[in-house]
């Protein structure tokens, strides 16, 4: 029996499906869906980033049987979840913050979005995150290590300035699809609008000093 046009199509349509979200694919994105994904920022959140490292450290060594399993942790930094984000698939080498060359070009495209005028006044926190494999400890500091490179290239690579940027590392403590805990889209990094530039105040002009003052000249007889 011969395949029908349709059947034909089917197949066609899935292999390109299975193809576009093949690991290690490189995501495709342009600047215009970054820049309306982060421009829509509104109020700036209360963010102690120390504090949130430390807590979301201390949180990954909790031990005992009324820890909630990894799809009912409730998230560990909330705010994040009500501000501008783009969430973008890069690879790493396994286990290291190690871009792979083929996340490059996605990294430069969000160097790109943050020198355009509409987020040129903004400031961006990249966040890490591990999806619920191996130990909790151990993601936590491999997001954070990823997170760091991530700003580390757009600082020193694409010259984005390191005022403008934040790293925070979340490990598997707030997962970006907790119903499936162990899924890929939980490596996915966070670039997040947080606030605005700080507007650097002018220094007061030096005052002048006043003039020297002449010796007085003497008369002559």
């Amino acid at each position: 029996m011969r395949p029908t046009t349709t059947t034909l199509l089917s197949g066609l349509i899935t292999a390109l499906l299975v193809s576009a979200n093949a690991p290690g694919r490189a995501q495709e994105i342009t600047r215009e869906d970054i820049v309306r994904q982060l421009g829509r920022f509104e109020t700036a959140p209360t963010l102690d980033l120390a504090a949130l490292k430390q807590q979301t450290q201390e949180r990954s060594k909790m031990r005992g049987r009324n820890e909630p399993p990894p799809q009912k942790r409730p998230p560990i930094v909330p705010e994040l979840m009500n501000l501008p984000a783009f969430n973008v698939d890069l690879q790493f080498d396994p286990d290291t913050p190690i871009v792979r060359p083929e996340s490059y070009q996605a990294v430069g495209r969000i160097a790109d979005a943050m020198v355009y005028s509409d987020l040129l006044p903004y400031t961006f926190l990249i966040v890490g995150h591990v999806e619920a494999n191996g130990k909790r400890e151990s993601n936590v500091i491999l997001s954070q290590r990823r997170a760091d490179a991530i700003r580390d290239i757009l600082a020193n690579t694409f010259k984005i300035s390191v005022k403008r940027l934040q790293s925070i590392g979340l490990g598997e403590e707030q997962l970006l699809d907790p119903s499936k805990p162990t899924a890929a889209v939980n490596q996915q990094i966070q670039i997040i609008t947080i606030g605005k530039v700080a507007e650097e105040t002018a220094a007061p002009p030096a005052a002048s000093a006043p003039p020297a003052k002449q010796p007085p000249r003497k008369r002559r007889n």
